[in-house]
């Protein structure tokens, strides 16, 4: 069963303070409730995480009108997917046939049956609630269980566009397993597997906010994307991996420079985002060549600010 605070939160947006006391009366013991009182005030209420999984929507409201607000939200790639349910007192087929158009998954006219809206409603919940799941499962690494390349890539496109939006410092963090190739080679790959689980999972752990996202980006590489973090927060994260990493001390008897398994650290910080972020991705990745280059088991840190690169060693 839900715990309380993960009930399923729903956006009304409606102008009359008697339909908004009907709704939210109807939804609250089911669902967590945020009220809107025009088309403006609720694109504004979806800036704001956690984003709700449905929207109930009137379609005449001042200034913005129902139609309008639907068209900015399934434009937005950031609330595209939020179901939107129009409730409102237009019944012609034109009106319900142009609420579809606009991307609405049902219509609702007034008055209605509170039993069939609130039916229609947990339909809509359920539904979005699997194909959040789906999406979960989609964007997760098979074998490490963190997220995927994939997730990787949306994730940092999204954040990008919001550190744009709000001039915020930017940092990444790429990691490769050193002598990998030579690990597997030696141990085998279910070993090799195993490896990577604890790896992942190690750096996982060390970069623990929920604004953070820890990925595998391919192999034995893997890469923290850091909203809102300047480069010295960032370089704390990345001597908490190093160092995390080499605390699980598995056997590396092939390594050419520890007796366990450890990582190569590149890191990369843009303290006004510009341009497009493939730019940092291939700095930060430039990093992490220099960290092989320079001898394994060390974090290369490029700062935008001094241009500055700076090697951090794990202790030996």
């Amino acid at each position: 069963m839900q715990e309380k605070e993960e009930l399923s939160k729903i956006l009304v947006v409606d102008d009359e303070k008697i339909n908004i006391d009907v709704l939210v009366g109807l939804l609250k013991p089911y669902y967590r409730t945020v009220v809107a009182k025009d088309g403006m005030q609720a694109l504004k209420r979806l800036e704001t995480q956690p984003l709700p999984d449905l929207i109930l929507l009137d379609i005449i409201m001042p200034g913005m009108n129902g139609y309008e607000v639907c068209i900015k939200i399934k434009d937005n790639p950031a609330t595209r997917d939020i179901p939107v349910i129009f409730i409102t007192g237009k019944h012609e087929e034109d009106d319900e046939a142009r609420g579809f158009w606009v991307g609405a998954v049902d219509y609702i006219t007034k008055p209605f049956s509170p039993l069939i809206a609130l039916s229609r409603v947990k339909n809509h919940i359920e539904l979005k609630r699997r194909g959040d799941m789906l999406e979960r499962l989609a964007g997760l690494d098979g074998l490490t269980g963190i997220p995927n390349r994939r997730q990787f890539d949306q994730f940092l496109n999204a954040e990008w566009k919001r550190s744009l939006r709000y001039n915020r410092s930017f940092s990444l963090i790429f990691i490769d397993i050193d002598f990998f190739k030579l690990f597997n080679d030696h141990y085998g790959h279910t070993k090799g597997d195993e490896c990577l689980k604890k790896v992942a999972h190690s750096i996982f752990n060390a970069a623990p906010r929920t604004e953070d996202l820890t990925a595998r980006y391919g192999g034995e590489e893997f890469a923290c994307i850091l909203p809102e973090t300047g480069n010295e927060g960032a370089l704390k994260v990345a001597r908490r991996i190093i160092e995390s990493v080499r605390a699980l001390k598995v056997p590396h008897v092939q390594s050419k420079i520890a007796d366990y398994v450890t990582i190569s650290v590149g890191l990369a910080t843009a303290s006004q985002p510009l341009g497009r972020a493939l730019n940092l991705v291939s700095l930060a990745d430039k990093a992490v060549y220099q960290a092989k280059e320079k001898g394994r088991n060390q974090i290369v840190n490029f700062n935008d600010i001094e241009q500055l690169i700076i090697r951090y060693h794990a202790s030996r």
